[in-house]
């Protein structure tokens, strides 16, 4: 069974139904119903075509929040083999909310970033939720400066509803870290490839998204801010977060239209947490056409990025 959103219902009870009659059959306590759960099965899959086939920027926000949906890890052990992690900052100490390393992506050197939310308690407990402290952006620089060394490509894996906002983080450079991070990644001089996986929030996902491509999941959010915080500060009412989803502009289609992301890779019907696998795939297949162009490019790759951001704000 999923963990199912508000506007899920009609599916869940569908398919709590299909749950039931399957383990009446299995018990041998039920004629055959193997008709009964196809027609079901049809209904459910209707439902949830229906639902999916015009989210709301606020059910696209819940769907990029998902619990079941694949986290940066998934990605890694999906896509990338030889994954050799690298750990702190070589200041401080180490954060694992920040996951960063180098491995192979078929075949190829790649430098890998990517904030990990964690799949259950003690998992978010020790990834802190995605949420990054000031050391996990300098680990995040010091990765790009091996990386520009070796001159090594960069993916970067963005699934965070911000940086963490602690006193200690506070105290220790928070917004300097970030700040530090988002000029290495406009600085490289090799190519980088950034893919917003679930949600990207606010300062702590542009942190390592400054990248030459930038996609997005069909059902992510990027965001300078959360829905619920932009609500706080402009009507300072919480309950009105559906209307700043709307008006801030945060899904996909609203940010490819803005031409502030390159492309969306598409999701499975009711979002990638139905099939992890597939949507990773899809991931993998983009991130290799788009290496493929760089390897053909003679393009100077920091130039290129400083024009495609330089771009945004003459056009916005």
């Amino acid at each position: 069974m999923y963990n199912y959103l508000d506007f899920e219902k009609p599916v869940q009870d569908l398919e709590g139904k299909i749950l039931e009659l399957k383990k009446l059959a299995e018990n041998g306590e039920a004629v055959d119903v193997a008709d009964e759960i196809a027609r079901l099965e049809k209904r459910s899959r209707d439902a949830l075509r229906d639902a999916y086939k015009a989210l709301t920027p606020w059910q696209k926000v819940q769907v990029a929040r998902h619990p079941d949906r694949p986290h940066c890890l998934n990605y890694i052990d999906g896509l990338f083999t030889d994954f050799t992690p690298l750990a702190g900052d070589r200041a401080f100490g180490e954060d694992q909310a920040m996951i960063g390393g180098f491995a192979r992506f078929r075949g190829e050197s790649v430098a890998i970033l990517g904030q990990e939310k964690g799949s259950d308690t003690a998992s978010r407990l020790k990834h802190n939720f995605g949420s990054v402290r000031p050391e996990g952006y300098r680990k995040a620089v010091r990765l790009m400066e091996l990386a520009d060394r070796f001159k090594v490509p960069l993916v970067t894996l963005v699934d965070t509803a911000g940086a963490f906002p602690g006193v200690d983080a506070e105290e220790r450079g928070q917004a300097e870290a970030i700040a530090r991070s988002i000029s290495a990644g406009l600085g490289l001089k090799v190519p980088s490839i950034s893919i917003v996986i679930g949600e990207g929030g606010s300062g702590g996902a542009i942190a390592i998204a400054t990248a030459n491509r930038v996609y997005m999941l069909e059902h992510a959010i990027y965001s300078v801010i959360s829905p619920e915080g932009a609500a706080s500060i402009l009507w300072r009412d919480t309950t009105r977060s559906r209307d700043a989803a709307t008006n801030m502009k945060i899904t996909a289609q609203d940010l490819l239209e803005l031409k502030i992301i390159d492309a969306i890779v598409p999701e499975p019907l009711g979002g990638a947490h139905r099939e992890p696998e597939k949507v990773i795939a899809a991931t993998g297949d983009l991130i290799a056409k788009t290496m493929k162009e760089f390897a053909g490019s003679n393009a100077d790759f920091r130039e290129q990025r400083r024009e495609k951001y330089l771009a945004m704000g003459r056009t916005l």
